[in-house]
């Protein structure tokens, strides 16, 4: 059993087959696929998803590229999906200083209006950190206590322990597969398994060999072969580890 704890289903991408994506991943043994929302409507969207599919839950958030044009009442708005009893955690939130699809000043204040709001609803948090890392651990340090993961983490030593030490969970999603990705497998060896996560952020970030294609939950298991492969691991001793963490990290039933 494998879960795909970051993903985007919702996404136009996945339009012309979806419901063969989520079969399939089923086949290849994923049993649960969390649906990120990173937009108003991409949470909307991912709440659809769970009212449709029994092995998708749902996050509901605005990704900080989206913080330069925040829809009225975006606390409300999204505290309203939250209550949805398939959505799992509020994100994916957070801080982007690399891609500058949005003013800084405008990310801060979308950032910790919506940690306000998983803390109100007590839920875990989907973290999004881009070149943001002491931002963000400020935000969180003065948030605690909260739940929360790294998604797609891409950080430094400094940023992966600091993240440790405030309890927080750390997933990686295929790119550790790329060649020229030797500091994250470096990473991943020193993050310890019962912290570790498996996302494939589809349809971003396909494992090597498929790049340049659409990724989808289903890639998980190669990704989960990596990590074994990484840290002297069974598969299955890998799959055990992050299913559990993932099913006690997001309150999955």
């Amino acid at each position: 059993m494998l879960i795909d704890t970051h993903c985007h289903l919702d996404f136009g991408d996945f339009d012309p087959d979806r419901d063969a994506v989520i079969a399939y991943a089923k086949k290849e043994g994923i049993d649960y696929i969390i649906n990120i929302g990173s937009s108003l409507k991409g949470s909307q969207d991912s709440v659809a998803l769970t009212k449709k599919y029994d092995s998708v839950y749902a996050t509901v958030g605005l990704h900080p590229h989206e913080a330069d044009e925040v829809p009225a009442d975006i606390e409300k708005a999204i505290e309203d999906l939250a209550r949805n009893n398939k959505v799992v955690a509020i994100g994916e939130i957070g801080l982007d200083y690399y891609k500058n699809y949005s003013k800084p000043e405008n990310q801060m204040p979308l950032f910790k209006a919506l940690v306000g709001v998983a803390k109100k609803l007590n839920l875990p948090l989907v973290i999004h950190s881009r070149q943001a890392q002491v931002d963000i651990l400020k935000v969180l340090k003065e948030a605690k206590p909260i739940r929360a993961v790294v998604h797609c983490f891409s950080g430094d030593e400094d940023f992966l322990r600091a993240s440790l030490d405030l309890g927080f969970f750390v997933s990686y999603t295929c790119n550790i597969t790329y060649k020229k990705a030797e500091d994250l497998r470096q990473l991943v060896k020193i993050t310890p398994l019962e912290r570790l996560m498996l996302e494939t952020d589809a349809p971003f970030l396909p494992p090597e060999g498929r790049r340049g294609k659409r990724n989808d939950p289903s890639y998980v298991k190669l990704l989960a072969q990596e990590v074994a492969s990484l840290k002297g691991l069974t598969f299955e001793e890998v799959a055990k580890a992050t299913t559990s963490n993932a099913i006690k990290f997001f309150n999955l039933k």
